[in-house]
């Protein structure tokens, strides 16, 4: 490199613009007729903003495919309880989601969840 020419660092970028990962993943999921990532993500990370600290409690999510949300209990009353509000489940679920990730709650028994 000669006096007063650039060090290769500071050269203009070519081609496009970094990206988040989670950007592309959410990109990939579209493209896939998937959820974005993020919005499947937060079934999981916001799951007890979502259902309350009582729920939360004796559930949580475990698995998400094709719209259907399965959930943990640790108790067969919780099972029960927690299919009687299904819809409501969805509903509270979409709130922290948005809408169209979650169609659906299976609830299985999971004794010793924690």
């Amino acid at each position: 490199m000669s006096y007063g020419e650039r060090p290769p660092e500071f050269l203009p970028r070519q081609g496009p613009d970094p990206r988040k990962i989670g950007d592309s993943l959410d990109s990939l999921a579209r493209r896939l007729g998937a959820p974005a990532a993020s919005a499947v993500g937060a079934v999981f990370t916001r799951w007890e903003e979502a259902v309350g600290s009582a729920v939360a409690a004796h559930a949580r999510p475990v698995g998400l495919a094709d719209g259907v949300l399965t959930v943990a209990v640790d108790d067969p009353a919780w099972a029960t309880q927690l299919r009687f509000l299904a819809t409501e489940l969805v509903e509270k679920v979409a709130a922290v989601t948005g809408p169209d990730v979650v169609g659906k709650v299976e609830i299985k028994v999971v004794p010793k969840l924690g």
